[in-house]
């Protein structure tokens, strides 16, 4: 028994990991706790050194403290808090409702591009899914809105910015598996806006064949002159999408590192709000202290999973992974379509920070050696895989029991909404997100052709 669970060791602390996530404890300390545990045990059994644990702070230095692209992360942050702080986002969700009113689903289309514009400001989903929540949501049911079409428009449009660059999650992706985060970026635009798309329509249809489900907005709604439309989309449109175009476009032309391009935009943010005239010493404070916390989390998070991931590879664990992929026998395909299925069934109980320390690094390597026969170049497997990951990963804000973007729409919606009307809103979105990832599966180069064609 004890010979066995030696030879299995790595094999018991992945399952320790899962059992104690389920529990529902704090993830980070979950990770560094397991990670302690077992590497005493891993010591007792002659796997590790006792100096070997002094690996684990030098590690999360070089790894997270020195590491210049992690430092994107609180600027994307300070960006996309500040925006909202400075009411920039509500201003531009009444826009796109003015020029949208005549439209079928006009209210829906417009909360979809908003969130589409909002993604490339923030990728702090659960203020993403608040924000609009808060806006929009009270809104749509004063127009009547059918209730499971307006929460899943507002949750599945709010999730888009964890996919659609500059996302906090596509940094940390590109971190974990040593690839480039502009090739990264450049990428996850198709896919995206793809997903973007997808919702676009399908409102669209839905709202057009059933037309009490999304009333249209009254005429009274809006400015009453061509010129108050003017100066309105001068002042409450075009600044924030010239930030977006200035923070991608100085990473995608190489005139900045996606740390310089965070920079300028949480720069651009305190322009914005300033601008406004909604910046003052509360409001600066305030964003700083909610960039803190959640930059904090994250790299607490950071923590846990380098000590986890170093001690599960000096346990072998990667070899038995290894072992039992071959045992499998599934080949290169077979074994893309189970990390996709197993990344899908991790989403509906983990969050996707849990999901990718736990998977990328362990499962890295043995991506970068699949060959599937010419259908994607061997140079572009790991971006492929990254992409395909990430939009799988979307739908880990939404699956129930546990999608952490229903909870969070729950939370602040009004108490006529039940969460099985949240549930039921969702279904279509999750498998338009399916729809999509099975489109970038078919045809690789919706997330190659744009890094290919602008890094020749």
């Amino acid at each position: 028994m004890i010979e066995h669970f030696e030879e299995f060791l790595a094999a018991y602390m992945f399952l320790t990991l899962g059992i104690t996530l389920f529990a529902g404890l704090p993830v980070a300390f979950t990770l560094g706790g397991v990670a302690l545990g077992f590497g005493l045990l891993g010591w007792e059994f002659g796997y590790l050194q006792p100096n070997e644990f002094f690996l684990f702070v030098e590690r999360l230095w070089q790894g997270a403290a020195q590491n210049l692209v992690l430092v994107a992360i609180p600027c994307f942050i300070f960006m996309g808090t500040m925006l909202e702080r400075s009411l920039v986002a509500k201003d531009l969700l009444y826009i796109l409702q003015v020029l949208m009113r005549r439209v079928p689903g006009g209210l829906a289309l417009s909360v979809t591009v908003m969130g589409t514009i909002m993604a490339a400001t923030t990728g702090i989903i659960g203020a993403s899914v608040v924000m609009m929540t808060m806006m929009a949501l009270p809104t749509m049911l004063y127009q009547r809105y059918h209730t499971p079409l307006a929460t899943g428009t507002i949750a599945a449009s709010a999730t888009l910015g964890i996919l659609i660059p500059p996302s906090i999650m596509l940094v940390i992706m590109a971190d974990l598996m040593a690839i480039s985060v502009g090739n990264l970026f450049l990428g996850a635009i198709v896919p995206g806006l793809i997903l973007s798309c997808l919702y676009f329509v399908y409102i669209l249809f839905i709202a057009s064949k059933n037309p009490h489900w999304a009333p249209p907005l009254s005429d009274d709604i809006g400015p009453e002159s061509t010129k108050e439309l003017v100066i309105l989309l001068l002042k409450g449109f075009v600044p924030p999408v010239f930030l977006i175009i200035m923070v991608l476009g100085s990473i995608f032309g190489g005139w900045a590192t996606p740390t310089e391009a965070g920079g300028v935009g949480a720069f651009g943010a305190i322009l914005l709000a300033l601008f406004n005239g909604r910046l003052n010493k509360e409001a600066l404070q305030d964003v700083c202290h909610r960039t803190a916390l959640t930059a904090g989390m994250i790299f607490m998070i950071f923590l846990g999973a380098t000590a986890f991931s170093y001690i599960f590879r000096a346990l072998y664990g990667e070899d038995l992974i290894i072992e039992f992929i071959n045992y499998l026998d599934l080949g290169s395909w077979g074994l893309l379509f189970l990390l996709m299925a197993v990344i899908f069934l991790l989403g509906f109980f983990f969050d996707w920070i849990e999901i990718t320390l736990i998977i990328l690094p362990v499962f890295t390597p043995i991506v970068a050696a699949m060959d599937l026969g010419g259908y994607v170049e061997q140079k572009d497997i790991l971006y492929w895989f990254a992409i395909l990951a990430a939009i799988n990963l979307q739908t880990s804000f939404l699956t129930p029991p546990f999608g952490f973007a229903l909870f969070y729409m729950k939370g602040v919606a009004p108490s006529s909404v039940k969460m099985k009307q949240i549930y039921a809103g969702i279904i279509p979105f999750i498998l338009l997100q399916l729809f999509g990832l099975a489109l970038v599966i078919l045809w690789p180069q919706l997330a190659l052709w744009l890094p290919n064609e602008l890094l020749q």
